[in-house]
């Protein structure tokens, strides 16, 4: 059954002058869900213009109109949100395809974790200037397993570390350059005749 509503919603009272009305709102719905039309939030400063609803009422989709939300859509859900597709798809066809045309994509898990699995797993970065950077941020440890790792820089490949840097080979190891160069700490005392104090001033000045 359907009802026409006054919505009039405003957490600041009707005073104010700031809630939102909408004379022509209309709501179908039973103890078990709704799905309104033209529905002010609870704050009173959004319109939905679609707004579904169950039971709960953290569960439901909005999609609204004006307010600090407009063209918004938006799902809520208490439990689990799972999409499952592709079942009538070759394995080289996109499956999920998600592409925001301006400004970015945030996937947070508050509470856990983030896992993707695949068969293979590619990161593209293809912006130009300051952009095409990938970065990765860890506050305790970036761990990298693997049968072979392969990195290939065509300007400049840097490790640094303020304290202890390994490198161990059980096997065999190979160095190759056109020249290799070494400074130790001794050289901020006196520098070398190869001028190594200047290297070892830019490099043992690391940030712990």
């Amino acid at each position: 059954m359907s009802t026409r509503s006054n919505t009039n919603n405003s957490r600041t009272g009707e005073q104010s002058g700031t809630a939102k009305r909408n004379y022509t709102a209309i709501d179908y719905g039973n103890d078990n869900g709704s799905i309104s039309f033209g529905k002010v939030h609870k704050t009173g400063d959004v319109t939905s213009g679609v707004m579904l609803q169950a039971k709960d009422g953290r569960h439901r989709f909005y999609m609204d109109n004006d307010g600090q939300r407009p063209g918004y859509t938006t799902l809520t859900s208490p439990g689990t949100f799972a999409v499952k597709c592709g079942m009538d798809l070759d394995a080289e066809q996109d499956g999920i395809f998600l592409n925001a045309e301006n400004g970015d994509i945030d996937i947070i898990a508050s509470n856990g974790k983030i896992r993707m699995v695949a068969d293979d797993i590619e990161l593209v970065a293809v912006g130009a200037l300051d952009q095409g950077n990938i970065k990765l941020n860890a506050s305790e440890a970036i761990l990298l397993d693997s049968k072979k790792i392969t990195s290939t820089a065509k300007n400049l490949l840097r490790l640094a570390t303020p304290n202890t840097l390994e490198i161990v080979a059980n096997g065999q190891m190979k160095m190759i350059a056109s020249v290799i160069r070494g400074a130790t700490n001794a050289c901020d005392l006196k520098d070398d005749k190869y001028g190594h104090q200047r290297m070892e001033k830019e490099n043992f000045k690391l940030a712990g």
